[in-house]
């Protein structure tokens, strides 16, 4: 299929690998990003959380991450600090998550996909 899908992929992780399994089962094949490895600029993290309607809190991985020791999880934290924090450690970004022409979403859990397809 034509259309452009891209999925900002882990692939240590099971819902990830879910998500990108059934992007394939789909009939597409997607542009695959590991994040972990290429990072985040600013402007491609905030232009997804715009298209998602969410805010850098909404996507911030806590579990298995330093977000509470870098003071994240405090209810003051604002959005810059948290984006921040997310371009300089991209695992404080929860996965996977997927663009294409009907949207973008974090897809967990992975059948939130199913609409992006």
């Amino acid at each position: 299929m034509t259309a452009r899908i891209t999925i900002f992929h882990n692939p240590a992780c099971g819902t990830s690998r879910n998500v990108l399994q059934a992007i394939r089962e789909a009939g597409y094949e997607p542009e695959v990003v590991d994040y972990l490895k290429v990072g985040w600029r600013r402007d491609q993290l905030a232009g997804l959380l715009a298209r998602m309607g969410l805010r850098p809190r909404d996507i911030l991985r806590v579990r298995g991450t330093p977000a509470e020791t870098l003071g994240l999880t405090a209810p003051d934290a604002t959005d810059d600090e948290i984006l921040d924090a997310m371009i300089r450690h991209p695992i404080l970004v929860e996965r996977p998550m997927v663009a294409g022409p009907k949207g973008a979403a974090l897809c967990r859990p992975a059948e939130k996909v199913l609409a992006l397809l």
